[in-house]
């Protein structure tokens, strides 16, 4: 009797797991079925960006996708995003995923038949537009997902929340956006979200990869402005004046032993730069004020604080010493926090991510210095964010072009991997996996 109790549990278990790989074969039949659907939306998207807030063209080939899928959708939400929600057929959790919409103000110089174009006004200025941090990819990626799971809404388990955020590269000055202001508006509740999962993809990574890293992931970001004021004077007579430029110079060096003095480099990295400095019109005149711009990332909440707090007494003491002021705006306009990636979700779905990439394809790696505003969403609930390979194989990754920059470059054969690794990570969750 023994005998056949445990031969009925074993059978019920493999019954389980060939379920489970039943279900990862049909998802992965089906990324590839709609591959040159998604790789088109990619590129439509790449060829038409938009900037932070201003996403209207975006959101609106998003949300008449979602609902000719006949999934409940949601628009203007958080200025421009799109909120789309599928419900199972079968109780279970609810769970979201998320995809950032916005280009850059950059001057694409790829040689693309789908380059962008565009131009348009940011801060003022005119400006080219391009998607220089492939949200474009994830937007085609998580339309592919919203796809195949909607496919399979009679057999799915609970509810899918699908998340199409504007200004993830920050809202211009004096608007708030971003995944704060959806938090804000409330984007995880009604029904309450119990997990969220996100990616992004990588320009130095080969397709066919995913990388992650528990804990903290991505550093926390805030941005600075400071301001020196000066006295200015003809710049044959010095000594009549408060140079700002050289008291700029001087708060400049003295911000850099912050990381090399005050940070426990043992515990976590932490990056202070100053991107722009402005200051006077010529070569003769000693200019009244110094305007600098700069960046601020940190790996904890601690370090955050500190190096906070250690920038107003450089800048506001260095000032003093040279017989002047300064102002920090600090944050000047943005602030994320770490981007955390919850250990015990990591691990649970870590199987998943292996299953999808093959697990010689799925890497640990140390933490990044750059930052996410998903980060905003993983305070509220569990969350794993991961990286997809976005290079040709075999290309070095010295040469691909980097984010943020004209000559970013992604190999658009990598965004199978990315829905099927997101439709698996919602199966298995919703199955407890």
């Amino acid at each position: 009797m023994k005998k056949i109790v445990l031969l009925f549990f074993v059978s019920i278990s493999l019954s389980g797991f060939a379920q489970s790989d039943k279900t990862r074969a049909a998802i992965k039949a089906k990324a590839t079925e709609i591959e040159k659907k998604v790789i088109a939306w990619r590129r439509d998207i790449h060829e038409h960006p938009e900037l932070g807030n201003r996403e209207f063209r975006t959101a609106e080939l998003i949300a008449k996708h979602l609902q000719s899928l006949g999934i409940e959708v949601k628009t203007g939400v958080a200025k421009t995003g799109v909120v789309g929600l599928l419900k199972g057929g079968l109780p279970g959790p609810v769970i979201a995923l998320r995809a950032d919409m916005d280009g850059l103000p950059v001057i694409e110089k790829n040689d693309l038949p789908f380059a962008s174009k565009v131009t348009t006004e940011y801060n003022g200025q005119q400006v080219g537009v391009m998607h220089a941090c492939g949200h474009d990819t994830h937007v085609a990626i998580l339309m592919g997902t919203a796809e195949i799971l909607a496919s399979m809404k009679k057999d799915l388990k609970g509810t899918v929340k699908f998340i199409f955020q504007p200004a993830e590269e920050g809202a211009p000055k004096g608007e708030e956006g971003g995944a704060e202001l959806m938090v804000k508006e409330g984007v995880l509740e009604n029904p309450k979200v119990d997990v969220v999962f996100g990616l992004h993809i990588g320009s130095g990574e080969e397709v066919g990869t995913i990388t992650y890293r528990p804990a903290g992931a991505m550093a926390s970001v805030n941005d600075m402005k400071i301001t020196v004021a000066g006295k200015p004077s003809h710049g044959a007579q010095p000594w009549l004046s408060v140079d700002p430029i050289v008291v700029s110079a001087q708060i400049i060096n003295n911000l850099q032993t912050i990381v090399s003095r005050n940070v426990n480099v043992t515990e976590n990295p932490a990056v202070v730069t100053i991107g722009a400095i402005h200051g006077g019109n010529r070569s003769n005149i000693i200019s009244e004020k110094v305007e600098m711009l700069g960046t601020v990332r940190t790996l904890s909440a601690d370090d955050e604080k500190m190096v906070i707090k250690r920038i107003n007494e450089i800048v506001t003491h260095t000032a003093q010493a040279a017989g002047t002021t300064a102002t920090v705006e600090l944050p000047y306009s943005t602030r994320y926090p770490v981007t955390y990636n919850d250990p015990a979700l990591t691990t649970r779905m870590l199987p998943s991510l292996q299953k999808s990439a093959g697990a010689a394809n799925v890497k640990l790696i140390p933490a990044i210095t750059g930052s996410e505003d998903f980060s905003y969403f993983a305070e509220k609930v569990p969350g794993l964010f991961f990286f997809l390979g976005g290079m040709t194989k075999g290309a070095d990754p010295k040469k691909a072009g980097p984010h943020h920059t004209p000559q970013f470059i992604i190999d658009d054969s990598g965004l199978t991997l990315g829905v099927n690794a997101l439709c698996n990570l919602v199966v298995d969750y919703a199955n407890g996996k």
